[in-house]
């Protein structure tokens, strides 16, 4: 079997992003949580101490990256597997030769891209070698390990979450192309920052992508005699197949823009909703990102008017998840009409605002007795759990025992409204609160 090896130097009509791939942490851009001076994994790399891990995140943020960084420093045999060309025979192969390696005192190293793809059979196939030391394995995945990786492998496995690049990151990343002779820092490219910040919202926190698009806007743009290239808003439209429409994520325009969709909602205008989420999406904005802000959305100015609105939320997100732009465009429709047109509560985050005030100002508050959990004979013996009534042991499966610490009782949080359905909710609570009144314990 034949692995590409990662210390290949051709780069012979390589993409700019393959020329530009780091070898050292000094030249790697983002996750400053994990490789930044003194975090964790830095450590690890740099003491050689490398156990088997899973890098999680989005493409383009680094994952591959990081496993080539940690072949150019470890001292150990490095293996690259693809889960998408791999079998089980060549798994086994590599295993046992990585096994006759340890025998001899030498560490394997076996980087799996895509390990999410392999089936439970390839991935069983490590687990004895991980066990026994035999090799560490470097998983990539962009789905999340706790579905997608057996749970023998996961919990052998530190996991690390990689997170999207920092549109400031991609800027200085498309800057170090332009001067670094790896990319274009053999040339004369002339590209306003303002544009490159453009490129930088357009890549949505994927380093190969601001890169690729970086690439074909400079091989698609204007060379004048003195062998200058000049990039132009017009080229890069054309390239990304993006207009004028596109802003910067971090600024003004960004925050304009979500403020007035989530207040079209609030205000019960479906079309003003629509209009400005197909703002948003059309200038590049992640759907994931305007899908968090309807979830928040059906919590905060819904709620239990229509409990039905935060699991459609919720759906939504899952499915920009699944499929992404621009099929996802329907689905967020979907549920921005369904929150404009819901009946409007905002009693949860009232509810939510009015006790974390006092959360914080009574941290030291204790828990009453008779709620607090008694694992051992010492804590029952101090009294824990005494007085706890199962409610479900009772008649109505309600009580009148004290929840509310001794300072707060007969605070009111909730305070549910008229809207929609949850007039049902505040016909219900208050029946409870009748209950507990006429069953009070003197």
């Amino acid at each position: 079997m034949e692995q590409e090896s990662l210390f290949s130097t051709t780069t012979t009509n390589e993409p700019l992003a393959a020329r530009l791939r780091p070898t050292c942490l000094e030249e790697y851009v983002g996750q400053t949580h994990l490789v930044g001076k003194g975090k964790i994994l830095r450590r690890l790399i740099e003491s050689d101490q490398i156990s088997s891990m899973i890098f999680w995140g989005p493409p383009g943020v680094g994952k591959t990256t990081l496993a080539r960084v940690i072949a150019n420093t470890t001292h150990s045999t490095f293996i690259d597997f693809s889960a998408v060309t791999s079998g089980i025979k060549e798994i086994r192969t590599v295993m046992q030769k990585a096994d006759l390696n340890a025998s001899y005192g030498e560490r394997t190293i076996v980087f799996v891209d895509e390990i999410h793809r392999f089936n439970k059979a390839q991935q069983d196939a490590f687990l004895p070698f991980v066990e026994k030391g035999s090799i560490i394995l470097i998983g990539a995945t962009t789905e999340n390990p706790s579905f997608e990786i057996n749970n023998a492998l996961l919990s052998r496995c530190k996991v690390f979450v990689l997170q999207e690049l920092k549109s400031e990151e991609l800027v200085s990343l498309l800057k170090r192309a332009l001067t670094d002779p790896k990319g274009f820092g053999n040339q004369t490219i002339h590209i306003d920052d303002n544009l490159l910040e453009m490129l930088a919202s357009f890549a949505n926190g994927d380093a190969r992508m601001a890169l690729s698009t970086l690439e074909m806007v400079i091989l698609n743009s204007d060379i004048n005699a003195q062998g200058q290239t000049t990039v132009t808003k017009e080229t890069f439209e054309q390239c990304t197949s993006k207009k004028s429409l596109l802003y910067d994520k971090k600024g003004e325009e960004h925050y304009n823009l979500i403020s007035a969709l989530h207040k079209s909602m609030r205000n019960s205008d479906a079309d003003a909703a629509v209009y400005w989420l197909a703002r948003m999406l059309e200038a590049g904005e992640d759907p994931l990102y305007v899908a968090r802000r309807v979830v928040r959305f059906a919590s905060e100015d819904v709620g239990l008017a229509d409990p039905r609105a935060l699991e459609l939320a919720i759906a939504a997100y899952q499915a920009c998840h699944f499929i992404g732009m621009p099929e996802c465009s329907v689905a967020l429709t979907q549920a921005v009409v369904y929150m404009s047109l819901a009946p409007k509560s905002n009693s949860m985050e009232v509810a939510y605002l009015t006790a974390k005030v006092d959360a914080l100002n009574q941290l030291a508050e204790p828990v009453p007795m008779n709620i607090r959990n008694a694992p051992t004979k010492l804590m029952k013996e101090l009294g824990y759990n005494k007085g706890y009534k199962y409610a479900h042991d009772f008649e109505d499966h309600i009580t009148s025992m004290q929840c509310l610490p001794d300072s707060l009782l007969g605070k009111e949080y909730y305070k549910p409204s008229e809207q929609g359905l949850e007039g049902r909710f505040k016909t219900r609570l208050q029946q409870i609160k009748d209950w507990k009144k006429a069953h009070a314990e003197k």
